[in-house]
C-alpha cells in the first residue's frame, strides 16, 4: 500500500504524489521520534498514575473523555509540540512559508469488549467511513497520521485505496458544515459528537477492501484528504493514541491543484481552519476570503 518517501523530490513532487493516490510512510525520522517523545511525557503526566494505554481500566467512560479533552487541548496549544511538527515538516523538505496545517490533534480510541457500545463521544468514538473531503471541499488536503504508542492491525485504522476513483453514495450534499462550526463555537468542540462532525457512507462496502496501517511510533504516513478510510474497531487490551493533522499547500489551493472529486457535494468550504506554519496566520487571510466560503465546484470544459 506504501510508496516511501524519496525527499529529494522536494514539496512539490511529494504532493502531485499525494493528489495522485499515493500513500507515502515516512520512516525511522528523528524529527518525528522527537515528537512522540514529547507527546509521551505530556500524556504520562497528565495522566499519572496510570500508564496512558492501560487508562480504560481505571476511569469511566465519562472520565475518560474529560481527561482526554484536557490532554488534546495541552497537546495543541504546546509551543513544543508546534515547533517539534514544523520541525518534521522541515525534515521532509516542505518549507513553513508554504504549508498551513489543522489542529495538531491527539486521538484517543479506548478498548472496548466487542458486545460493548459506548457514547459516540467525539474524544473517544471509532470514526466512521468517510473522506475528509466529504466535509472540507479541500481537495488540496494532505492527511497526516503516526502512532504515538506502538499499535498493531487491531489498534489502528484502515485505508481503502480500492476506492480512490470509485464514487460512493454519501451524505456530503447535506452536511453542513457552517451549523456544526457555529455549534462548535458556542458549547464547545466536545459538543458536536464524532458521527455529527462528517458526512458518512449511504452504500454498502466490503471492509475486507480495507487496508489497516501499522506503522512504528517515529514513523508516519501521509495521504489525501480524498482517500476514504475508517476506524478499526479497539478490543486489543489498549487505548490506540495517535496524532493526527491535515495540511495545505497554500498555492494549490490557489490554483486549484489537488486531487480529484469524485463523490463530494457538501456545500462549504472550510478555509479558516488552518493556519501557515511560518506565523500562525489564517489560511483565509492568507487568501482574502472567508473562514468558511461556499463551495463553487471547478467547471470542467
Amino acid at each position: 500500500m506504501y510508496s516511501a518517501l524519496d525527499i529529494p523530490g522536494g514539496a512539490r513532487q511529494f504532493h502531485d504524489r499525494i493528489y495522485a493516490g499515493e500513500i507515502i510512510r515516512v520512516t525511522d525520522l528523528p524529527a518525528m521520534a522527537a515528537l512522540v517523545a514529547v507527546a509521551r511525557e505530556l500524556l504520562e503526566e497528565a495522566l499519572h498514575p496510570w500508564s496512558p494505554q492501560a487508562i480504560h481500566r481505571h476511569l469511566s467512560h465519562s472520565e475518560q473523555t474529560v481527561r482526554f479533552s484536557r490532554c488534546q487541548n495541552a497537546f495543541a496549544s504546546s509551543a513544543e509540540v508546534q515547533r517539534r511538527w514544523q520541525a518534521v515538516v522541515e525534515s521532509i523538505g516542505i518549507d513553513l512559508d508554504t504549508l498551513a496545517c489543522d489542529r495538531l490533534h491527539l486521538r484517543f480510541q479506548p478498548h472496548r469488549e466487542p458486545q460493548h457500545v459506548a457514547p459516540r463521544a467525539r474524544t473517544t468514538a471509532t470514526i466512521a467511513f468517510h473522506r475528509d473531503t466529504w466535509g472540507s471541499n479541500l481537495y488540496a488536503q494532505t492527511n497526516w497520521w503516526a502512532p504515538i504508542y506502538p499499535i498493531t492491525t487491531g489498534r489502528t485504522f484502515a485505508l481503502y485505496p480500492a476506492l480512490w476513483q470509485r464514487p460512493l453514495l454519501n451524505s456530503s450534499a447535506e452536511f453542513d458544515m457552517q451549523a456544526i462550526l457555529q455549534r462548535s463555537h458556542r458549547d464547545g468542540r466536545n459538543a458536536v459528537d464524532a458521527d455529527e462532525a462528517i458526512p458518512h457512507l449511504l452504500e454498502a462496502i466490503d471492509p475486507q477492501q480495507g487496508i489497516a496501517v501499522d506503522i512504528a511510533p517515529g514513523s508516519l504516513i501521509a495521504f489525501s484528504g480524498a482517500h476514504a478510510h475508517v476506524g478499526v474497531g479497539n478490543s486489543s487490551g489498549l487505548t490506540r493514541i495517535s496524532f493526527e493533522t491535515r495540511s495545505i499547500l497554500i498555492d494549490d489551493l490557489r490554483t486549484g491543484l489537488g486531487a480529484p472529486n469524485v463523490d463530494g457535494h457538501a456545500p462549504w468550504m472550510t478555509p479558516g481552519l488552518f493556519r501557515r506554519l511560518s506565523d500562525a496566520r489564517r489560511l483565509n487571510e492568507i487568501l482574502g476570503c472567508g473562514f468558511i466560503e461556499p463551495y463553487n465546484p471547478p467547471e470542467h470544459h
